[in-house]
């Protein structure tokens, strides 16, 4: 179970990150922003975002009033690290459309999440959850 102000502050600082791959057009952060991705996905409690949140602003919070899953946080990371790693492809191979494109569907999902707590990958998890699972 997870403190959902960690995914939060996450995406917050993806945003940020995002926005600056936007602004320089670098697959290179793009590649950068899918490793922590990558990460995330792996284990929502030990990626690097994650890591700043537990050690700087968790002590200055009081406890969470509920926790979260993990298993769609990791899923939200999945796509993002999809995401990610089109828009890396787009900008190193000159495909700036394609870089630009995945680049601004991504930030808009972690904007979401950072500003109004809707994590889209989140909710796609729970929605492929209720269609697959028997009745």
């Amino acid at each position: 179970m997870l403190d959902p102000r960690g995914p939060r502050f996450a995406a917050a600082v993806t945003s940020a990150v995002l926005v600056a791959v936007l602004a320089t057009g670098s697959g290179w952060l793009a590649v950068g922003q899918a490793v922590v991705f990558a990460l995330t996905a792996a284990d929502p409690r030990r990626g690097p975002y994650s890591l700043v949140f537990r050690a700087l602003v968790a002590p200055r919070l009081g406890p969470p009033a509920e926790l979260e899953p993990a298993a769609p946080v990791r899923f939200a990371q999945l796509v993002g690290l999809v995401f990610s790693l089109v828009a890396a492809a787009g900008y190193l191979s000159g495909l700036t459309v394609v870089g630009l494109v995945a680049a601004g569907a991504a930030l808009a999902a972690a904007f979401l999440n950072a500003a109004f707590g809707l994590c889209l990958g989140c909710e796609a998890y729970l929605a492929v959850r209720r269609l697959t699972t028997p009745r």
